[in-house]
């Protein structure tokens, strides 16, 4: 299972919110640079990028910070927030993104969702699948539609997709375990997806949980950033 620590980016800041909402922001860290650094130094080899000012704007804000963790870290970045034209996914990859994150754009837009997914192939776009009592979550969250989020994999698994990231809303950021129930059911309907887990981890016990399931990567966020984890930990999961 791939150890994939979380770096959510606010004004060019680390931070963190609580089931998503931005007037719940807890600030980490002036640098995301730095934080990447001690990832990479701990033996990680990837990271979940996230850059939620553009999430909102609904185009890339933080490109500077992409661009400066690709050329500054060997860590394989997975981008995500606000990409939702050819010119910002262009972009992401040209600041030096190893894969792209798209959530938002796949229900907004799912034909140019597609034409990236032909374009760039499965293994460079991860389609990001947020659920609310497992009804497909957009625009930051802001927003929750009808779609069914099994449906809503399964569609896109058809159409190429090789990676998803599902969060569970109602558990990011409350560090009270992850949604082990709906990963299970999400790999039992599409066996052959890589399902990367993310929201909710509080400590080991839970990575482990998720790894006995045979998810194929967990997002690691708060939980470090709140001491509950420790990069040693990490880096000795990472290395497993």
């Amino acid at each position: 299972m791939q150890i994939i620590p979380a770096i959510d980016i606010i004004g060019g800041k680390c931070v963190r919110l609580t089931q998503g909402d931005y007037g719940q922001k807890k600030e980490y860290h002036d640098s995301p640079l730095v934080m990447a650094k001690r990832f990479e130094d701990a033996g990680i080899k990837r990271l979940h990028l996230v850059d939620l000012d553009g999430a909102k704007a609904k185009k890339i804000v933080n490109h500077e910070v992409l661009k400066t963790l690709a050329r500054e870290t060997s860590l394989q970045i997975d981008f995500g927030g606000g990409v939702q034209s050819d010119e910002d996914i262009e972009l992401a990859f040209d600041l030096g993104a190893h894969q792209v994150t798209g959530g938002s754009v796949a229900i907004k837009n799912p034909i140019l969702f597609d034409s990236w997914v032909k374009k760039y192939k499965g293994e460079k776009i991860i389609l990001g699948a947020d659920a609310k009592d497992r009804k497909i979550a957009i625009s930051g969250w802001e927003e929750t539609t009808a779609v069914d989020l099994i449906d809503f994999i399964k569609d896109h698994y058809a159409n190429g997709i090789k990676y998803v990231i599902c969060t569970d809303v109602a558990k990011d950021g409350l560090l009270q375990g992850p949604s082990l129930e709906l990963y299970r059911d999400i790999l039992s309907e599409i066996p052959g997806i890589n399902l990367i887990a993310s929201g909710g981890v509080a400590g080991i016990e839970d990575l482990e949980e998720l790894q006995k399931l045979g998810v194929y990567g967990a997002i690691v966020g708060k939980a470090y950033y709140e001491g509950k984890i420790s990069l040693e930990e990490l880096g000795i999961l990472s290395d497993k």
